[in-house]
């Protein structure tokens, strides 16, 4: 299949989840174009199977702001028409599906018809799409896809809950290649974090209010006070400078690293002992998944789909959202004997399994050919 996927080329969730799908189905034979006013982060390889076409946004007077949604759709109209994409995969709802919709209609001038599946991630429903500004777009842009899938059954009943959908909505988790967590890398290179005698506590976001970045702090300050150790705070954000006040109020600053955004995440991960993730609400918790695949213990909130994700009791614990006492109790239960410690490590890598790539993939692959095939039919 000749597949265009529309995403956000950014270090979020969806933007990941989108880059590693589109490679992965390059990988098993379809040809791939990237849709974005940026070459996506993660994007590395272009090739015979995987392209990427910039949208760009030419400046005009006349608008207070530029229409990136014109923009994409006059793109996706064009890149449909010279490359015979076949179907339009779409992660947001807005401005993504929306834009994918009115292409779709302009294609069918020239009788072409491009099925879209459209991927909701979280923030384009809880967020944004719930706005009473953007509800009616939203609504709109999800029963006039021609699949719809969430990334969690939690985003699933939301949407049904925030929405008066028609359409059937499918549930297609989040993944990551369990592979490319088997790293090793030597002592001397966790040296570079910490000493022997202090466990690495872990957080990666995008440092927004939603992530409750006082929390991971404070709950990190309770850890340090029984057991040595350093936090590794991974990513860039509005939170980030309060977060930074904070560990100097407390007096932690020399235990606190701040790393911005790194595509080194796996080296830290990998002598990571503990992964912190607070949210006041996650969609999925794909940050969280991630640190399971590196054999990484997840102390956690118990919102939205982070659940589905983190088995309580075995890969890490969940606790109701700002009860920082109780995760800093059972952060430290796990961190303070070795072989729960280690038990917690084999435990979470096992969960990770459940959500490999080569797991996932085959939804989509599915749900693009049943689409495709029913598109067929009524045309």
């Amino acid at each position: 299949m000749k597949i265009g996927i529309v995403c956000y080329p950014t270090f979020g969730g969806s933007g990941v989840v989108a880059t590693e799908l589109g490679l992965e189905l390059s990988k098993r034979g379809h040809e791939i174009h990237f849709i974005t006013y940026n070459q996506p982060v993660r994007l590395e390889l272009l090739g015979n199977n995987v392209h990427f076409h910039e949208v760009s946004v030419p400046e005009y007077p006349l608008f207070h702001y530029q229409p990136y949604e014109l923009a994409l759709s006059s793109k996706l109209v064009d890149m449909v028409k010279l490359h015979q994409i076949e179907v339009l995969h779409v992660h947001y709802a807005i401005p993504h599906a929306y834009a994918a919709y009115m292409a779709q209609k302009m294609l069918r001038e020239d009788n072409i018809y491009v099925p879209i599946v459209t991927t909701l991630h979280g923030t384009d429903i809880t967020l944004v799409g719930s706005h009473p500004f953007y509800k009616p777009a939203v609504t709109f842009s999800i029963n006039k896809s021609d699949a719809v899938t969430a990334v969690s059954q939690s985003l699933k009943d939301d949407t049904l809950r925030l929405f008066d959908i028609k359409n059937e909505i499918n549930v297609v988790t989040n993944f990551i290649d369990i592979s490319k967590f088997n790293n090793n890398y030597t002592d001397c290179q966790r040296a570079m974090m910490a000493t022997d005698d202090e466990k690495i506590i872990t957080h990666i976001s995008n440092m927004r209010e939603v992530k409750r970045i006082p929390d991971v702090i404070n709950i990190f300050n309770a850890i340090q006070k029984e057991i040595p150790a350093k936090l590794m705070m991974v990513g860039e954000g509005p939170e980030r400078e309060p977060a930074e006040r904070l560990c100097e109020t407390l007096g932690i600053s020399d235990k606190v690293v701040f790393f911005g955004n790194s595509n080194e995440i796996d080296r830290i991960l990998c002598f990571s002992d503990l992964f912190l993730l607070p949210s006041k609400t996650e969609s999925f918790g794909l940050s969280a998944l991630e640190a399971m695949a590196s054999g990484v213990p997840v102390i956690s909130s118990n919102t939205g789909g982070i659940p589905e994700v983190n088995k309580e009791g075995f890969s890490g614990y969940l606790s109701p959202v700002g009860n920082v006492e109780d995760m800093s109790k059972n952060a430290i239960h796990i961190l303070k004997d070795e072989t729960i410690l280690n038990q917690f490590k084999i435990n979470a890598k096992q969960q990770a399994k459940h959500f490999d790539i080569h797991q996932i993939v085959p939804q989509y692959e599915a749900i693009y050919q049943e689409t495709l095939n029913k598109c067929k039919i009524l045309n």
